[in-house]
């Protein structure tokens, strides 16, 4: 039994027992209550006064508590069957009415009582409702067979009654008043009484088999009472007690009992009973007494049949003329048992038919279902195999049966399949009724195919309903096999390299220092991949990856994170010192950059393209995802340090991006506080030292006092938003001081640095300039848009419509950083460039190395050749003044004039005009490209003013 089955029992058994003693009380006085009036009737109660009051008001007192009792408990409670109770009680009713008129002649008039009376009308009344009553509490037959079947049950059980009562009493009772000459009333209520109790005992024994479960103990106690009650009725009707019977003899004791024993059916005896737990519980012990029950109820008939044969015997045994009476009621319980012989018949024969239809039924799914049902024995025999074992397992039924189960399981899986059968075996059928077991089963060609049994329990064995699932374990694995690898190059995915990962900081040597992760980045992958087209491109990811997995240790893991992103898991032996594991890890690591950065043979042609790895190594209680981070840092610092290297983690890089993260934050709110502040340096003519622009830069001072350079924020600001902001901000900023300063007689233009992507940003819109210039009177060729960058991600094509728009507008175009990054080229041949501003690193070395001096030179010679002014970055110390004057560069801006200024110094040095310049003031440079131009004037006549 389980543990809520054996708790409920337990809980059960002892509101059993509460019950038991708690009703032993009243169940104690009720028997004192009995047995006193017994005694007092067996011995006359002392007086005949005092016999005469207690048979007579004594049985009325009795039957009126029965009826108050019955009552009462029938509008107490919501309780099924309160109409059989209300029945009861005015049956019981009519009992007390009829002993209290037969005690007001008796007792009160001193008269004998007539026959017949008006107690008679009272006790006559008693048995129709308790009849009734009966009929309420029985089941209910469904089907018009049952109500057949209960109506001749009835009628064979009172027809039988009524033969033997009429062979032995009856018939005698009525000769006799036939004989006394008496009335006819006379003697229809002398066979009244008999009749009624013989159709009052043909209903108790009926429905006894038939009660309802519900308050079984309170509907028992009740039919006790009645029978009771009608055994008394029946000796008070039979002629030796008739003639001799007066009030308070012994008999009376039994119609007391029986009152009160109904007074007492509903309150004491549903006390103890549960009526919430139905009879039909399959562990209740009245169970083992239910076959007993249908027996009885199904051989009640036959007896009945039997005891009517008997009655006529007596009366041929005698002697004794068979009466008509006796004929008639024998013939007619010798009919009604042969009309229900044949409704048993005619139902056996349905039944029968119903049986086959459903064993043929189920013969049929067993033999034509896809599934497999074997039978077993307690001892693994198989003893039933269904036909479809030879479609599924290509063996035929006939040769499984009798072999051993475990014969066709696999050995691997045998030992798990015997532990579960036995678990489940003794587990309690009610809380595992089934069990479900998937091993391999051997096929007729000597393969293992998948199979997925549900067991059920049979007399002691197993039944098994299997099917091959070998198609579905397949499907399973490629799935889990395709969740955990990528598609492209089947190396392990994020997914399964990061369990990898855990797996080997969970294991014994969790801590050790040659446990590291890499991560590799394929350097140059994404140019090779936009010119040659993304087959090729796919083609050298699979050789990429095939050299990885060449490459790593057996016990390592490579994978592919995604796009040209791949990673390493290099586990520790713990057999060397801590230097020489990271010594061998590094040397690891430097293997593949080598390895992945030879070329890659691609359709007709080589590719060549390098790898940066990050390397980072296990430490005791990191995480993998801290792992991970560490080593994806590591390969971030070897791409910004120059690609194509190694380099291993060191905690100063997380600082950097907490650093960076902290600073992100910061800037979203840096705008919109007004922390950013707007400074101008001058751009100088290197020949007269002449002021030509101002080039506008934005700072940034934060809250809490600290003054970020534009070299750490603008980094930051590579977020799409926080650098459409920024721009927008110093466009609108530059050029709304540009006006005011025009306004104040401060002619000098404003260079705004605009990245190249900015200009074609869904914020920036074509008409924003001219709306902006318009809106602040400022002259659109008295500003100048500063091409940041050359990012190849930005569509030349676009670039060039957008920066010939301006032109047409007058807003002269500058090329920033001229001479640093192959796309600068591209650059100046096809967009609509003005002005060239070489790089600060050609202008730092342009006085020390004189290959830096020939490049410059190169330059700006190109400069002159295609008629544009040139501007140099960072001119910071007069020698630098001297050579960029001599080689022909026009204008520069730098430590060598000015640093950046705010809007009061700026306009002391626009009021003052030039800067001293070394040398004094020369000759006119050859390659100086022409004078400065003017503020006025069309774009075609007027020169750019330089920045």
């Amino acid at each position: 039994m389980s543990a809520p089955a054996s708790t409920r029992g337990a809980l059960l058994a002892r509101q059993f027992r509460a019950g038991r003693s708690s009703a032993l009380l009243p169940q104690s006085v009720l028997g004192l209550v009995c047995g006193g009036y017994a005694v007092g009737a067996a011995t006359g109660w002392g007086s005949e006064r005092l016999a005469l009051f207690m048979g007579d008001f004594g049985l009325s007192a009795a039957a009126l508590a029965a009826a108050v009792s019955c009552f009462l408990f029938a509008r107490a409670a919501d309780i099924r069957f309160r109409p059989a109770w209300l029945l009861f009680s005015l049956s019981s009713l009519m009992a007390a009415c009829g002993n209290a008129v037969w005690g007001w002649y008796e007792c009160v008039r001193d008269v004998p009582v007539p026959s017949p009376s008006p107690a008679d009308v009272f006790f006559l009344c008693f048995a129709p409702p308790a009849i009734v009553g009966l009929l309420v509490l029985a089941k209910r037959p469904v089907t018009r067979a049952g109500w057949v079947c209960l109506a001749l049950d009835s009628w064979l059980i009172g027809g039988s009654l009524l033969t033997l009562s009429w062979s032995l009493a009856l018939a005698h009772t009525a000769h006799v008043a036939d004989a006394e000459g008496g009335s006819v009333a006379r003697a229809a209520l002398t066979l009244a009484y008999p009749l009624l109790d013989i159709v009052l005992v043909s209903m108790v024994l009926a429905l006894h088999f038939r009660r309802t479960s519900v308050n079984r103990a309170a509907v028992n106690t009740a039919i006790a009472a009645l029978a009771l009650t009608v055994l008394c009725d029946a000796l008070f009707t039979s002629p030796l007690l008739r003639q001799t019977y007066h009030s308070g003899q012994l008999l009376d004791a039994g119609w007391f009992a029986g009152s009160l024993l109904l007074a007492y059916a509903p309150w004491g005896a549903a006390r103890h009973a549960d009526p919430a737990v139905p009879d039909e519980d399959p562990e209740s012990p009245r169970t083992t007494s239910r076959p007993i029950a249908g027996s009885l109820a199904a051989l009640t008939p036959y007896l009945a049949a039997a005891v009517c044969t008997l009655g006529i015997l007596y009366n041929v045994i005698e002697g004794r003329r068979v009466d008509r009476v006796v004929v008639l009621t024998g013939c007619t319980v010798v009919l009604a048992l042969v009309v229900r012989q044949g409704i048993m018949l005619v139902d056996n024969i349905a039944l029968t038919q119903e049986l086959a239809q459903k064993e043929n039924h189920f013969r049929s799914l067993v033999q034509g279902s896809s599934d497999v049902i074997m039978i077993a024995a307690p001892s693994g025999v198989l003893r039933y195999v269904s036909p479809a074992a030879a479609g599924v397992y290509g063996r035929d039924a006939d040769e499984l049966v009798g072999a051993e189960l475990s014969s066709i399981i696999h050995p691997d899986d045998l030992g798990r399949v015997v532990h579960e059968v036995r678990r489940f075996l003794a587990a309690p059928p009610g809380e595992e009724p089934t069990t479900r077991i998937e091993c391999r089963f051997r096929s007729g060609s000597g393969d293992w195919l998948n199979v997925e049994s549900t067991i059920n329990r049979h007399q002691g064995g197993l039944i098994l309903n299997s099917r091959d699932v070998t198609e579905r374990v397949r499907l399973q694995a490629q799935l889990q096999h395709n969740a955990e690898h990528d598609p492209l190059t089947d190396l392990p995915n994020r997914a399964l390299f990061t369990a990898r990962v855990r797996q080997a900081l969970a294991g014994r040597r969790a801590g050790d220092a040659g446990t590291a992760v890499l991560f590799i980045d394929l350097d140059g992958f994404k140019a090779a991949n936009d010119r040659l087209g993304h087959q090729a491109g796919d083609e050298l990811l699979v050789q990429a990856a095939r050299r990885l997995q060449e490459s790593v240790r057996a016990g390592d893991t490579a994978a592919r994170l995604g796009g040209d992103e791949f990673a390493a898991l290099i586990t520790g032996d713990g057999g060397r010192e801590q230097d020489a594991r990271e010594c061998q890890v590094h040397e690891i690591a430097d293997r593949l950059r080598l390895t992945l950065s030879e070329p890659y043979r691609i359709g007709d042609g080589e590719v060549r393209v390098t790898a940066s790895i990050g390397v980072a190594f296990a430490e005791p209680g990191i995480t993998p995802n801290d792992l991970m981070r560490n080593a994806d840092l590591a390969m971030y610092r070897a791409k910004a340090g120059g690609k194509n290297r190694v380099q291993l983690y060191a905690p100063q890089m997380q600082a950097d991006v907490v650093r960076r993260s902290e600073l992100a934050t910061r800037l979203r709110g840096a705008l919109r506080d007004g922390e950013f502040a707007l400074l101008h340096q001058p751009v100088v003519h290197l020949a007269t030292g002449t002021i030509a622009a101002v080039a506008a830069q934005a700072r940034w001072r934060s809250a809490q006092g600290i003054l970020f350079t534009p070299a750490e924020f603008l980094r930051i600001a590579e977020d799409g938003d926080r650098s459409a902001e920024l721009g927008r901000w110093l466009l609108e900023e530059a050029v709304e001081q540009a006006a005011d300063r025009a306004g104040a007689g401060h002619q000098a233009p404003v260079c705004v640095r605009l990245p190249a992507r900015r200009l074609l940003d869904r914020g920036f819109p074509a008409g924003s300039v001219e709306a902006l210039l318009t809106r602040h009177g400022l002259p659109s060729a008295a500003l100048m848009i500063e091409i940041a960058d050359s990012d190849p991600r930005v569509p030349f094509e676009e670039l060039e419509q957008r920066l010939a728009a301006l032109r047409r507008l007058g807003v002269r175009i500058a090329l920033d950083g001229f001479g640093s990054g192959y796309a600068a080229i591209n650059a100046l041949r096809r967009l609509p460039i003005d002005v060239l501003k070489l790089d600060r690193g050609l202008v730092e070395g342009v006085v020390e190395s004189a290959r830096l001096h020939k490049i410059t030179s190169g330059l700006l010679r190109i400069a002159c050749d295609l008629g544009m002014q040139s501007v140099a970055d960072g001119v910071d110390v007069p020698e630098q003044v001297l050579a960029l004057r001599a080689m022909g560069c026009t204008h520069g801006r730098g430590a060598a004039f000015s640093g950046p200024l705010d809007e009061y110094r700026l306009r002391r040095v626009l009021a003052r005009g030039t800067f001293p310049v070394p040398g004094g003031v020369p000759a006119q440079p050859v390659l100086a490209g022409g004078s400065l131009p003017s503020l006025t004037g069309s774009h075609g006549e007027t020169p750019v003013p330089p920045t």
